[in-house]
Order: structure tokens, then C-alpha cells, then sequence
């Protein structure tokens, strides 16, 4: 027996795909915030384009979760205020999870975690204690866990000088103008220590862990009610995790396990 599709049936199909169609072309990209001010994870080359392991990662998430997404430049301080605002969605520019964040913003899993550390002069003899600091000039990013940290352990003794971007830092190290910078371990030795201006330069000190200051990773940061979107990307945080994905990304950047225990 034929199948008979009746012309009013046929109507509700081609209506229904047509709606898919439709509401596909007309989603509403999801708007990715960023300072990109921190090479290798997240910059722009010199035609103004997105870069990094930051961008790459956004990019497979928001393929594997089929979200339409977009980037929005925002200075670091400003990320959290402007993601509030509805300014943008979603942080994602190497933001820490910690306890004081989490009061504002919901993180997604972790999609990276590395330890902090200080960088000096290899002749200094600086020592990272509040002896060794007394006096000197320690540079930091703006409105990080890096500046928090050195803030609330050698604020007392030495001068805190906070800058809008990374480079910055670097080229006040560079200067003379900064006797220690703190960020980072990864960030610190890929953009400064492995690169020719960074030869006369080196670690100081023990990692920092503490995850009072270093939280539990890096993760992307929602708005707090943001839950189903914020699963979405765990979701797709997982599948690109699994499917190999994610290593073949940071195996463009790193020569070591970025994504920690």
C-alpha cells in the first residue's frame, strides 16, 4: 500500500523545517569576553585577529556545544563588571576559580590549573621572603589573584606596581624599573623567560599553590543564574577532553600536561 502524505501534513513539515532553519540562523551568538592581553593564551595577532590556546580551546567548546559564538574585548578589571552588565556572557581570559569569585560569577570546570611564581634578575640574590622584598618594586596584572596575593603577603613591605597588561610588566622588568614580577609559572615562562628578552631573567623561589589565592583551576565565568549554559560547556569541557580534541590544541602551545590534576 502507498503511504499518502496529506497536503495539510506536508505543510506542518516543511513549516517545522523551515522554523529550524530559521531559529538556527537567528540564534543569538553567545559573546566571549577577553583582555587578550596574555600571549600564549589569549592575544591578538598584528592584524587584530584572536589567538591562542584561550581562543582555540572557545572555539572547539563552542563547536562541540553548537553555540554561535562571538568575542568582545574587555579590559581584565572590567571583565566581571561588564559580564554583570550583560555586557557580554562568558569570561573566558584565563580567569582563576576562587571562593571571592565564585560570590559574583559561575564557573564552568576547570580547562586548565598551573601554579604561580616570581621572576628576577638571575643577579639580584633577591629572596622571596618579606626580608628579601623590603623595599623593592614588584610588578602584577590589575585586579588579579597575582596582585591579590602579593598584595596581601608583601604590601606591608614592598611597592606594588600594577599594570593593564602583561607586556607591560615585562618591559618594566626589562627597564629596571621592577625589581620582581609575579604571575602565572606558564604564562611567566612561555611569553618572557623562553624568549630572548627574557634570557638575563629566571625563577625566584617556590611555586605558589595556595588555593586561598590560586584557586582551583582555570575555568570559564558565567553570570550565577547562567546554569544551562554553563553545562552546556562543561559538557562540551568533557567531550573535547575525550575525543582527543584538547590535546591536540595544547600540544600547539605546551610541551607539558597544561591541564594539571
Amino acid at each position: 500500500m502507498k503511504k499518502v502524505i496529506s497536503l495539510g501534513c506536508l505543510g506542518i513539515v516543511l513549516a517545522a523545517a523551515s522554523f529550524g532553519t530559521v531559529q538556527a540562523a537567528q540564534q543569538k551568538p553567545v559573546r566571549l569576553a577577553s583582555d587578550f592581553t596574555y600571549p600564549p593564551f589569549n592575544y591578538k595577532d598584528a592584524s587584530g585577529t584572536p589567538q591562542g590556546f584561550d581562543i582555540e580551546i572557545a572555539d572547539a567548546l563552542c563547536a562541540e556545544a553548537q553555540l554561535k559564538c562571538e568575542w568582545v574585548t574587555q579590559s581584565w578589571d572590567g571583565l566581571i563588571p561588564s559580564l554583570l552588565a550583560r555586557k557580554s556572557d562568558v569570561i573566558m581570559a584565563s580567569m582563576r576559580i576562587t571562593e571571592e569569585r565564585k560570590k559574583r560569577v559561575l564557573f564552568t570546570d576547570k580547562y586548565y590549573q598551573t601554579p604561580a611564581r616570581f621572576v628576577t634578575d638571575k643577579t639580584s640574590g633577591i629572596k622571596i621572603d618579606k626580608v628579601g622584598l623590603k623595599g623593592k618594586s614588584i610588578g602584577v596584572q590589575l585586579g588579579t589573584i597575582h596582585d591579590r596575593y602579593v598584595t596581601d603577603k608583601f604590601g606591608d613591605v614592598a611597592t606594588i606596581r600594577r599594570y593593564t597588561g602583561q607586556d607591560e610588566v615585562y618591559l618594566d622588568l626589562q627597564s629596571g624599573r621592577l625589581d620582581a614580577v609575579f604571575g602565572n609559572s606558564d604564562q611567566l615562562a612561555l611569553a618572557f623567560l623562553e624568549k630572548e628578552r627574557g634570557q638575563g631573567f629566571a625563577f625566584t623561589g617556590e611555586a605558589v599553590t595556595d588555593k586561598a589565592y590560586i584557586g582551583e583551576g582555570t575555568a570559564l565565568a558565567l553570570r550565577l543564574k547562567d546554569k544551562k549554559l554553563a553545562a552546556k560547556f562543561n559538557q562540551a569541557i568533557k567531550s573535547i577532553r575525550e575525543n582527543g580534541t584538547y590535546d591536540k590544541i595544547a600540544s600547539k602551545y605546551f610541551n607539558f600536561d597544561i591541564y594539571g590534576e
